[in-house]
């Protein structure tokens, strides 16, 4: 993978983010590899952020990212259409996508060079919200779709249709849809299934809803997921990813099916899902 360039994506607030950044982009061009760099990255080392001219997606052969599952879900954003492989390094907290520790980075990036890895490819979320017949957002993510109430404290009511037809009407604080990534995000906290990525399929997951008969609940990966809005509530919101929020009214539809991309994420033979899941999750020794 000699001469390929690679683009790199900082979450700042990490105390050793700068210094980490420094010597990474000092290492990378000492072998002749062409950086570029987003715009939170050439802010921390003082230098004209490329992607202004030229935006990583267009360019990079590589993202590198050196943040948290956040970082990595920008990632998979700019990543797009493209395709283009994903090696997450991990800045500290709880991350299930950064395959990475701080302290293997460079061993990391001698193996990506030498082309000994493998690409995960994930599942990611097409999103069109459509009000009076008008496409008015869309989105691709890699986590989840979350349909939430406002600020006040009422339920909202959301019809729910799969492959076109009916199959509840949802009452409770909202519903998120995930991606197998995203069951190990927001869906796990409110009480959804695990999923390993591997297995092609959407999972419903409701949000304290009023009936406790609505469970969550697993369809194929190829289903078309249909959900209307059917309260009037002022402040309900689709969220895309925890980092884009749109607000939807009465009547506005929300259609989520699988993209046709995947985001491709960097892993090395060795590594294992369990095995990530039993460190994140304290799940213990064998």
């Amino acid at each position: 993978m000699k001469n390929k360039s690679i683009g790199i994506l900082t979450k700042p607030k990490f105390p050793e983010a700068k210094g980490t950044l420094h010597d990474v982009v000092t290492w990378l061009r000492a072998r002749n590899i062409d950086v570029i760099l987003d715009k939170t990255s050439a802010i921390l080392l003082g230098e004209e952020a490329e992607e202004q001219k030229s935006p990583l997606s267009s360019k990079a052969d590589v993202l590198l990212v050196l943040g948290g599952d956040g970082t990595m879900l920008n990632a998979a954003r700019l990543a797009g259409e493209r395709g283009i492989p994903i090696l997450g390094v991990n800045m500290g907290g709880l991350g299930f996508l950064t395959e990475v520790r701080l302290e293997h980075l460079y061993p990391s990036l001698e193996r990506v060079f030498a082309n000994n890895f493998v690409l995960d490819e994930r599942l990611m979320l097409r999103t069109q919200i459509h009000r009076n017949g008008e496409t008015v957002a869309q989105g691709v993510v890699l986590n989840d779709v979350v349909i939430s109430k406002g600020t006040v404290a009422r339920m909202i009511q959301l019809k729910i249709a799969i492959g076109g037809r009916f199959v509840t009407n949802l009452r409770g604080d909202g519903l998120i849809v995930s991606s197998p990534t995203g069951s190990t995000a927001y869906s796990l906290s409110a009480g959804g299934p695990i999923i390993d990525p591997a297995v092609q399929s959407l999972i419903l997951t409701p949000i304290c809803p009023h009936t406790l008969t609505h469970r969550p609940l697993i369809v194929p990966g190829n289903a078309e997921i249909d959900l209307t809005l059917t309260s009037k509530d002022d402040g309900s919101m689709a969220t895309l990813d925890g980092q884009v929020g749109v607000a939807i009214t009465q009547g506005d539809r929300v259609v989520i099916q699988a993209s046709e991309h995947r985001t491709k994420l960097i892993r090395f033979p060795e590594s294992n899902y369990y095995d990530v899941l039993r460190e994140k999750l304290k799940w213990g020794d064998g």
